[in-house]
């Protein structure tokens, strides 16, 4: 069996959905930084009423980079020639033409969120949903820590699989060969579930002693988005463990990721000291899985020549993702990009004069 793809593992293929920028704190009021995603460079500043605006990068005028501009109030003014943008990318003042109309004059607006301590952006043209959520904790209180952030010389793609790859853990991480068993359970055209479906051997005293912790099989899901990013949930029966793996694609085409851990809201100080405890633990398990694997995502050239029976969570990743919409990503850059020759279009006093 073959798989033909266009999206999996395809270095310009973008698909729609929210990738993370930076840490919420980066972004002070006020403040604008110059900041680029999957290729495209971005002027991301937070307003005076604390929201968070990503604009494509260049001036409509000139091309300046509006990083290099001031936020005044919820919009931003370009330092070349004081060009000012409002949160939806629309030029609203030149200083120099007075009151002429300049409604048509604008630059890309990007929809962002800040959820998890993190700032999103969508990528397409409206969100279709808001940030994911842990399957297990949708809709509640979570207490979250952003743990490590880490690189890879791979595809976010070809990362994201490896934890789904059940040879793999009999292989590198000498797990029992029947103790995982991934089921897929796709939940929308977005989003796919994986969850373990086999038990704990007990041929060992070990398996026999790990076993009385789950009535039924071991738990260990994983819940995925865009094929970028992955909830991982593992743990005993009375105590749940969440990590979330958020990936983008470097300019080199490999891998930029951060990892958050997740728990249940607990109120009250001894709530808290053990959120604490439980997240710093899920910290550690989030540094095992990023880099358990490291010297072979640093090398590996991925070609899916041969899938054979055992692979079938990631052939079904793989055909799953491909049905998603991708964003005019690329195409668009281009356009947000300045350009050497262009038809030239007059605004203010000017347009009435002819060459001579």
């Amino acid at each position: 069996m073959t798989l033909d793809t266009k999206i999996f593992n395809h270095p310009e293929a973008v698909v729609e959905g929210w990738y993370w920028l930076c840490r919420s704190r980066a972004l002070r009021r006020g403040k604008v930084r110059a900041l680029r995603l999957l290729g495209r460079d971005l002027a991301v500043y937070r307003g005076e009423d604390g929201g968070i605006v990503a604009l494509d990068a260049y001036c409509a005028h000139m091309g300046a980079h509006l990083a290099e501009g001031r936020v005044e109030g919820n919009a931003l003014r370009c330092f070349f020639h004081h060009w000012r943008y409002d949160s939806d990318g629309r030029c609203n003042d030149i200083p120099c033409l007075g009151n002429e109309s300049i409604a048509r004059i604008k630059v890309r607006s990007w929809p962002t969120a800040e959820r998890y301590g993190m700032v999103w952006l969508w990528v397409g043209e409206s969100p279709a949903h808001g940030v994911p959520e842990v399957p297990e904790l949708a809709g509640e209180r979570c207490a979250t820590l952003i743990a490590n952030r880490f690189e890879k010389r791979c595809h976010p793609n070809v990362l994201l699989i490896n934890a789904i790859d059940e040879q793999h853990f009999h292989s590198v991480h000498r797990l029992p060969g029947s103790i995982l068993c991934m089921e897929a359970v796709p939940r929308s055209s977005a989003n796919v579930e994986f969850r373990n479906i086999g038990h704990v051997p007990t041929s060992s005293w070990l398996g026999r002693l790990v076993a009385r912790f789950y009535k039924g099989p071991l738990t260990y899901s994983m819940s995925y988005w865009y094929g970028s990013l992955g909830f991982v949930t593992f743990g005993p029966d009375f105590l749940h463990f969440h990590l979330m793996f958020a990936l983008r694609r470097s300019d080199e085409g490999g891998t930029e990721g951060q990892t958050i851990a997740f728990t249940r809201y607990r109120s009250g100080w001894l709530g808290w000291l053990i959120s604490k405890l439980l997240l710093h633990f899920t910290a550690l398990a989030a540094r095992y899985f990023a880099h358990g694997d490291t010297r072979v995502f640093q090398t590996i050239r991925f070609r899916f020549g041969n899938p054979i029976v055992a692979d079938r969570a990631v052939v079904t990743f793989i055909r799953h993702l491909e049905t998603q919409p991708l964003a005019a990503w690329a195409e668009e850059q281009e356009h947000a990009q300045p350009h050497a020759s262009m038809q030239l279009r007059v605004t203010g006093p000017e347009q009435g004069r002819k060459s001579g």
